[in-house]
């Protein structure tokens, strides 16, 4: 594909991620739950929680587009495609959360994407081992983001809640898989860094 047109493509599919605006290639897990009634404080602290993590998959997109750009290996630019679908799904599943909740994505998430993309660029650059640990500890960080979401969210949120169980499932198996591929342990100050990045994000994004 001439650089123009890969240009155009990415720069497309970034105002995609940005806007909210994915197709999930699987079913909403919860399609098949019964809506519940919410009263206002439930619903805005559901549409907060679900926010963070349509931000985390704007921030996902990014981070796997600039990671499987930059790859060395085939096998690694593969393995970067199949779990970029994946994360689409989750993109398109809580956008289509937060509208029915009456809520919007985050008004940053230009930022959020841009951030992201410079980040998966820089640890593409220090070579496939330490690009497939940084989405190992990722994951890891996500999984525990997810788990805790399982418990602040509303009991009666069912919907919200399915989504995040099969998202914590997804991200899972991709951290499983990118230490497979052989990534390597990040150095504990990186991990650090990490958490406190995606401390700052997920407080931010819940109100805007």
């Amino acid at each position: 594909m001439p650089f123009l047109d890969k240009v155009i493509g990415d720069f497309d599919r970034a105002l995609r991620v940005i806007g909210g605006i994915a197709s999930a290639s699987r079913p909403n897990p919860a399609l098949q739950v019964a809506q519940t009634v919410l009263d206002a404080d439930q619903q805005r602290h559901s549409a907060g929680l679900m926010r963070v993590n349509h931000v985390g998959e704007v921030c996902a997109q990014a981070l796997y587009d600039a990671q499987g750009r930059f790859a060395q290996g085939e096998p690694i630019k593969q393995q970067f495609a199949e779990a970029g679908r994946e994360e689409e799904d989750h993109l398109a599943w809580t956008a289509e959360r937060l509208r029915e909740l009456g809520s919007r994505v985050s008004l940053l998430n230009p930022l959020w994407y841009v951030g992201a993309y410079a980040l998966g660029t820089v640890a593409a650059r220090l070579g496939d081992t330490r690009s497939l640990g940084f989405v190992a500890e990722t994951e890891r960080q996500v999984e525990e983001h997810l788990t805790s979401h399982l418990t602040e969210l509303p009991e009666q949120d069912t919907k919200s809640r399915a989504i995040v169980m099969q998202m914590r499932e997804d991200e899972i198996a991709h951290g499983a898989a990118a230490k497979a591929l052989g990534g390597t342990d990040l150095p504990l100050p990186a991990q650090k860094a990490m958490r406190t990045m995606s401390k700052v994000m997920t407080s931010v994004a819940y109100y805007i």
